[in-house]
């Protein structure tokens, strides 16, 4: 499991990663909030230890851009702030939990194992740069959300769940539109259009393929 520290105070950020290290973690770690969130972006960690007061970018700032590119990441803050507003600003902002400083690093422990409990039983499915969600019904086309309709997302996931797979339009009308006889499935045409036009898929494109006469194949 890799984790990022954005903590500017040597001392603070040497702590904990030589404890996190001990316990088998691969630590990172950024001294200001411009650097660590170039790290964040171009990087893959499995959660985020944040500072709230960082130089050249704050840790707000910092979160806020790290969700506005569509990340799921982990980010537990570290502040010495603990007002209720300050509160819902972090989480507002993104956050998935704060540690009051100072703090034990046995309560910080705890805290990311909880953190890596949850953040492994959410599902995130992938098609090349297609990334969904299927808990938050989001979906990402190289990091930027793309508004899709209900139905657009259910044919969306239904491909991509069965990744590799022919699916007949047969099926797709059954599983997707929820229809048990008889129906016009060029239907399911008109919302795949809709569907590559949204997502800038190409004819071209291999990620979804039209099976001529039976269906569609996500690959």
């Amino acid at each position: 499991m890799r984790i990022l520290i954005v903590e500017d105070e040597i001392g603070i950020a040497s702590f904990l990663q030589q404890g996190l290290e001990e316990e088998g973690f691969a630590v990172v770690h950024a001294q200001n909030g411009q650097l660590g969130l170039e790290k964040a972006l171009s990087e893959k960690f499995d959660l985020i230890l944040l500072d709230w007061m960082l130089p050249k970018l704050s840790g707000i700032e910092v979160c806020k851009a790290i969700r506005e590119k569509g990340s799921l990441t982990p980010i537990l803050f570290l502040t010495a702030k603990d007002t209720l507003q300050e509160t819902l600003e972090g989480f507002q902002a993104g956050a998935n939990d704060y540690i009051k400083k100072p703090f034990s690093f046995e309560e910080l422990l705890e805290r990311i194992k909880v953190h890596f409990r949850n953040s492994q039983q959410q599902t995130v499915l992938e098609l090349g740069t297609i990334r969904i969600e299927p808990q938050r019904y989001k979906v990402f086309q190289e990091g930027e959300e793309i508004a899709l309709t209900q139905r657009e997302f259910e044919l969306l996931h239904y491909l991509v769940k069965n990744k590799g797979k022919v699916c007949s339009r047969n099926q797709i009308i059954e599983e997707v539109w929820n229809i048990h006889f008889e129906y016009d499935t060029g239907v399911i045409d008109v919302f795949m259009n809709a569907l590559r036009k949204k997502l800038h898929l190409s004819k071209d494109n291999e990620s979804i393929k039209t099976i001529r006469g039976v269906g569609y194949m996500a690959e």
